[in-house]
């Protein structure tokens, strides 16, 4: 019998994997969201054997004049339009794909959430990133990506759960409601905000940094720890409330997967998030 990873994958299992000969395929995320050209030129200076770079703001969002499926400053392509795009870098409906980055989940996840919007559930995120893989030996390639075929994959029926703006603020102090921001501290008081015009959250949010999920070397912890640490956080909220949000919706994604590693099941995403929320007229913005 396959195995397929739904969440999280070893280093020695995708070693595994990559020695069988089984319909595989990789996909580097690596993005710099103060540089943006760097994640590519990291992508050619260092990648896994046979990875397919994707870039967080040409390939996992809208921009220019396209459609988009929610607003923020990284919003969403509309799902047929990127379900081609992943066809067009080969991906075959039902094969394993496995994600990384250079940064901490923070860009990899992203793509781990959009292949289940899109209904493609076997996609799982390497644990501890290139940094693991180099760690442990693994073999790397340099220069631009293979010649890959097309692949036969086809838009499906949606896997993972979003809200937009408008179902938020319909929620809003509701118990059927519970908001994990996963900005840092700082941002979520509103002591300093680098990126939006407005300072603070949503109100009402809970804040769990997305980096709180890992512990040494960049392993996500283990599923017990991750359970006990969100279920202080909910304080009894139902975990099946939770909608995540951060900035962008993008480094909400490791607090969503952290949750399904625990076992809490899989939880809901607001992808315009911050950046969405305090551009819109009339909202309510908190501090401290």
């Amino acid at each position: 019998m396959v195995v397929m990873y739904s969440t999280l994958i070893s280093v020695a299992r995708l070693q595994d994997l990559m020695g069988s000969g089984a319909p595989l395929l990789v996909f580097d995320c690596s993005y710099d969201l103060m540089n943006p050209a760097a994640g590519g030129e990291q992508y050619l200076h260092a990648h896994l054997p046979g990875a397919v770079h994707a870039d967080l703001g040409r390939n996992l969002s809208a921009h220019g004049e396209a459609p988009r499926s929610s607003g923020g400053r990284h919003p969403l392509p509309e799902r047929a339009a990127f379900a081609a795009w992943l066809a067009s870098r080969g991906l075959d409906s039902g094969q394993q794909v496995v994600v990384y980055d250079r940064q901490g989940v923070n860009h990899c996840g992203r793509l781990w959430w959009m292949l289940k919007w899109c209904g493609h559930e076997p996609v799982a995120v390497l644990d501890g990133g290139l940094q693991a893989w180099e760690a442990a030996g693994g073999a790397l390639e340099n220069g631009p990506a293979r010649q890959r075929p097309s692949g036969n994959f086809s838009l499906q029926v949606s896997r993972a759960r979003t809200v937009d703006t408008a179902g938020v603020v319909r929620a809003l102090g509701s118990p059927e409601q519970t908001l994990i921001d996963a900005r840092a501290h700082a941002r979520f008081r509103g002591d300093i905000e680098p990126l939006d015009p407005v300072a603070g959250h949503i109100p009402g949010a809970l804040n769990r940094p997305f980096g709180q999920n890992f512990g040494p070397g960049g392993l996500f912890k283990p599923a017990h720890e991750l359970r006990a640490e969100f279920e202080a956080l909910l304080a009894g909220r139902d975990a099946a409330s939770v909608v995540h949000q951060c900035g962008s919706g993008v480094s909400a994604i490791p607090n969503l997967l952290a949750m399904e590693v625990a076992g809490l099941g899989r939880t809901t995403l607001y992808p315009g998030s911050w950046s969405e929320w305090c551009r819109t007229p009339g909202l309510p913005c908190a501090r401290a």
